[in-house]
């Protein structure tokens, strides 16, 4: 479903600054598979994510979703295939316009656009069924304002606009992070229940080292840019923080010494 071939990322290519984001990155999902991601500050994990959504152009390699090559296409051409979850609960909605509108703008993601009525009767009642799997009360607020949300209830209505159209790829980068635990925890549930639902494949980007082995079926770890480990079946079930730790130091023959993932355990 997802197939990033030696892909590489440099910014500041010939200057001074010059940073190697992503070393010839080679990375495949299967259809339904659903991969957590981790790696200290700097690792290359949003870079990942980024240019699998063509936020930025890569220098190397290539990039295909359900077989269809984007390397090189523009985020918006991506739209229809990828779907997007960001850390900040702001990002991903329209604050000034009702959560129909937003939804109804999610809906036709990626589709050819025309002039019609964006929200009918058969398209609000689709979208009250729809946001009642958040059960947070919102199918009743169709016509609010999305800037009246709370960070979690902005936040589980873009999970929910992110998928609406069922794409062949999530994305979710950190989407619980700015979050307080609680919120969070209601997040990462509606994410699985989501997830199940419509079988779709997932990038997973996360600090939480417990969350990355709780959820999903596979974790890749990342460091400067490479992916240094990729852990599956058995091996990852039974699988504790500290021999993930472990197995990072034996890969890069160091310590894992950032202090944001040793603390989210």
């Amino acid at each position: 479903m997802l197939k990033v071939s030696g892909v590489r990322k440099v910014f500041g290519q010939g200057t001074v600054n010059e940073n190697i984001a992503l070393r010839d990155v080679d990375l495949e999902l299967d259809a339904g598979e659903f991969v957590t991601v981790i790696g200290s500050n700097g690792a290359g994990k949003s870079t990942l994510l980024n240019s699998i959504a063509g936020t930025f152009p890569i220098n190397k390699g290539s990039i295909e979703v359900n077989g269809i090559e984007l390397t090189g296409e523009p985020d918006y051409k991506r739209a229809g295939l990828i779907g997007r979850v960001f850390q900040d609960p702001l990002e991903g909605t329209a604050a000034s316009m009702s959560i129909e509108e937003n939804l109804a703008m999610a809906a036709d993601r990626g589709k050819r656009r025309g002039l019609s009525i964006g929200v009918d009767s058969e398209r609000r009642d689709e979208f009250k069924e729809y946001l009642s799997l958040l059960g947070l009360g919102l199918e009743d607020r169709l016509t609010d304002k999305v800037g009246l949300l709370s960070g979690g209830q902005r936040q589980s209505l873009t999970l929910l606009m992110a998928t609406i159209a069922k794409p062949k790829v999530l994305l979710l980068d950190e989407h619980t992070a700015a979050l307080d635990p609680k919120t969070a925890e209601q997040v990462i549930d509606l994410t699985n229940k989501i997830v199940g639902k419509h079988n779709l494949t997932v990038l997973m980007v996360t600090h939480d080292l417990t969350q990355a082995l709780d959820m999903g079926t596979r974790t890749i770890m990342m460091d400067t840019g490479e992916i240094v480990l990729d852990i599956k079946g058995s091996a990852r079930s039974h699988m504790t923080v500290e021999e993930l730790l472990d197995k990072f130091a034996q890969a890069q023959g160091k310590e894992l010494t950032n202090d944001r993932m040793l603390l989210a355990q």
